[in-house]
């Protein structure tokens, strides 16, 4: 069995392989040949956190996987991460324990890349402003992503706490090309933003729809089983897209409150989900019409994307024979 540290990951992924990757494991998902289904967790109420399981199999990849993801949010994000994880790979043949791996740095790396691949599907092909509401590892992994699909020229970071707004603003400064400022606020950020990246653990939206440009494409991944992201302006107008609309419009811990919450009040239907990103690749879907329009992808994340990010992994590291071997038996 191989067994590969968090470092290891983070040396062998490559973003650019693993925004590609994401496509064709979209694909499979919404065309019903990977086997993804809903995440469960144990809840832990006096920690405000828990533990979910994400099973998946993606033939296409020749991956079968189970990630173990715990998510406590009121970790200090920059000792102990609010997402941590492992990574269990299975021989897709025999069902027998393959790979251990780190699957921090996968989870933050996949979700990071099938935002900017819903970027290029969905994005303006001349954004050029990049707003990045929070200042996590979430919001790294974002602005380094996105920045590989469009022509990222300047990017603006808020959060709730300045100084770490002007730390991420720095370090992103240090690695990007373009203008990178810090700014007071959410509104700030998105004042003519073409792309707006949300990963917060807000309760009140930080997306509102008085604060958009028009044509802005938006990216939300962050989660909160007490409120959501975006507000319900917002979401009534967009061009709503997600990774499943069975994983989206699941009860927690698997939905998506930003979807639920709107559906519940009777302000859309299930049915204003214009689109999977598999669709949008397969071409069964149409995505922008309009350079004004504003279009919206919703994450929840899915197994199907720690799979395709598990694969290249996995591959590279048999290629360059890094990890340790161990035996189970």
């Amino acid at each position: 069995m191989l067994v590969l540290g968090r470092s290891q990951v983070e040396a062998l992924l490559d973003v650019d392989s693993l925004i590609d990757a994401l496509a064709p494991a979209m694909a499979d998902l919404s065309a019903g040949r990977a086997s993804v289904p809903d995440r469960v967790a144990a809840l832990v109420p006096e920690r405000e956190g828990f533990l979910a399981a994400m099973p998946g199999f993606l033939p296409s990849a020749g991956v079968l996987m189970t990630k173990l993801v715990s998510l406590f949010p009121n970790n200090d994000g920059a000792r102990v991460p609010t997402h941590q994880a492992l990574i269990v790979a299975f021989d897709p043949d025999t069902g027998e324990p393959a790979a251990l791996l780190d699957g921090t740095a996968i989870t933050a790396a996949r979700t990071g890349a099938c935002s900017a691949l819903s970027a290029r599907l969905l994005a303006r092909e001349d954004a050029t402003v990049l707003a990045v509401l929070g200042t996590g590892v979430q919001a790294r992994s974002h602005a380094r992503a996105i920045c590989r699909v469009r022509p990222i020229q300047q990017i603006r970071v808020a959060g709730r706490d300045p100084a770490k707004a002007a730390v991420l603003a720095a370090e992103l400064a240090a690695v990007l090309e373009g203008e990178v400022q810090a700014v007071s606020d959410y509104a700030a950020a998105l004042d003519g933003a073409d792309i707006a990246a949300a990963s917060t653990h807000a309760v009140e939206p930080v997306i509102r729809r008085s604060w958009l440009t028009p044509g802005v494409h938006i990216t939300s991944v962050g989660y909160n089983p007490a409120g959501r992201e975006i507000d319900d302006a917002t979401v009534t107008e967009a061009l709503v897209c997600v990774e499943s609309r069975q994983a989206v419009l699941a009860p927690f811990p698997a939905g998506s409150n930003d979807l639920l919450m709107p559906i519940r009040d009777g302000l859309i239907t299930a049915d204003h989900v214009h689109a999977e990103l598999g669709e949008l690749i397969a071409g069964s879907r149409p995505g922008r019409t309009a350079p004004d329009q504003i279009t919206l992808y919703k994450s929840v994340g899915v197994a199907a994307q720690d799979a395709a990010a598990t694969a290249l992994v996995l591959a590279a590291a048999r290629e360059h024979s890094i990890g340790e071997e161990i035996t189970l038996r």
